[in-house]
């Protein structure tokens, strides 16, 4: 497997919505790679949060790159519009596109419409291998370790064996992981083959932000390298 970067990509669902600016200038300065961006509609999650002007106010203001989470039903019609607003990496359900020619059309209209990186999410219930046929396609996996729609859930830690077999399948993107993760958790998603980890209240409910950015940093980092001498070993 390629040594990808270990990212750390501050969720802003908990950031302070009425600060987002400084919250943006905040863990950019402590050291966030990505910052993620969760996008619901009420429909394919029980809750609603932004759209595509505010994606574009985040954008104007940030300096790192934009993973925007798509938790929406018909992600391929709303492509356009969150490619404009400044989406870098943009991520789409697998259980909302139900055939696999709809899973690549979603694929081809993100690319189309000028999507850097291109990614596919699934829910702690959705089988890993409902993503096997397409992993030549995509740019990041992600996987949900908790059910999508609301923050501050606990880390379901079955989903770990779906990020193993993303890597032992050869898959060289990006796997990234997302839900409660924290000084326990994120280390097991690192060791596990994930690179792209996302924090939300750890990271924004954290009396010292910069320093719990590092600490996230350097945990991953270690874990990611036991992980790799295990599988030379």
């Amino acid at each position: 497997m390629s040594r990808l970067p270990t990212i750390l990509a501050p969720s802003l669902l908990s950031a302070d919505f009425a600060r987002l600016a400084e919250d943006v200038a905040r863990v950019e300065d402590a050291g966030a790679d990505w910052l993620h961006v969760d996008v619901m509609d009420g429909h394919f999650v029980p809750n609603i949060t932004i759209g595509p002007p505010v994606v574009e106010g985040i954008h104007a203001v940030a300096r790192v790159p934009l993973d925007v989470h798509l938790m929406i039903e018909e992600p391929a019609r709303y492509a356009e519009e969150f490619a404009r607003a400044g989406a870098h990496v943009l991520t789409f359900h697998r259980e909302v596109t139900r055939t696999d020619r709809e899973v690549r059309d979603t694929i081809r209209r993100f690319r189309d419409v000028g999507v850097q990186q291109v990614g596919m999410a699934l829910n702690p219930d959705t089988p890993v291998e409902e993503a096997e046929a397409f992993l030549d396609e995509l740019d990041l996996v992600l996987v949900m370790s908790v059910f999508p729609g609301f923050g501050g859930q606990k880390f379901m830690p079955e989903v770990l064996a779906k990020v193993e077999w993303l890597r032992a399948r050869g898959y060289s993107g990006h796997v990234e992981m997302d839900g409660g993760l924290n000084d326990e958790t994120l280390p097991l998603c690192a060791a596990a083959g994930a690179n792209a980890l996302v924090a939300g209240s750890a990271v924004f409910g954290a009396d010292d932000v910069p320093g719990t950015v590092m600490r996230f940093r350097e945990l991953a980092d270690r874990a990611r390298g036991e992980g790799a001498a295990r599988e030379v070993s």
